[in-house]
């Protein structure tokens, strides 16, 4: 993927109203791979008492992190969509601090590309989610047909 296209991707993402909202930091981009930080934010916590942040703010940044690994990829697709995301909770990230997602497009068809990811936060040995997905995609060449 050219450097003029990387550069598209990475301004795209951080241009989505939500990943600027939750102070998304694009780390890696290449190659169908791509890595996005998200820093500790209480306005994100979803229990008071632990201080935790809410999955929901997790899945999102997957989600992002994924998105951007597909639009990485040589195959280079015009755009992407979520198909499906299934995530798995391990443990709750630690209060404070950042979690960093790391995704990675495996395979590519004409209309679909899978993507698997794990989150982390200080501790990477000891991943606070992982996740596979599906997104569509619509390939440059052929139109996005099936």
């Amino acid at each position: 993927m050219s450097e003029a296209s990387l550069k598209s991707v990475r301004g795209f993402i951080e241009s989505i109203p939500h990943a600027r909202a939750l102070g998304m930091v694009t780390l890696e981009l290449g190659d169908g791979i791509a890595r996005i930080s998200m820093p500790y934010d209480a306005r994100l916590v979803g229990d008071p008492e632990t201080g935790v942040i809410h999955g929901g703010a997790v899945s999102v940044l997957m989600d992002t992190c994924g998105g951007a690994a597909v639009m990485s990829h040589r195959s280079e697709p015009e755009m992407t969509a979520t198909l499906d995301l299934r995530i798995d909770y391990m443990r709750a990230a630690t209060p404070g601090q950042r979690i960093t997602a790391r995704a990675e497009c495996y395979h590519v068809t004409r209309s679909v590309a899978f993507v698997r990811a794990t989150a982390t936060d200080d501790d990477a040995a000891r991943p606070v989610a992982t996740a596979t997905g599906a997104f569509a995609i619509n390939a440059p060449h052929d139109g996005g047909a099936a």
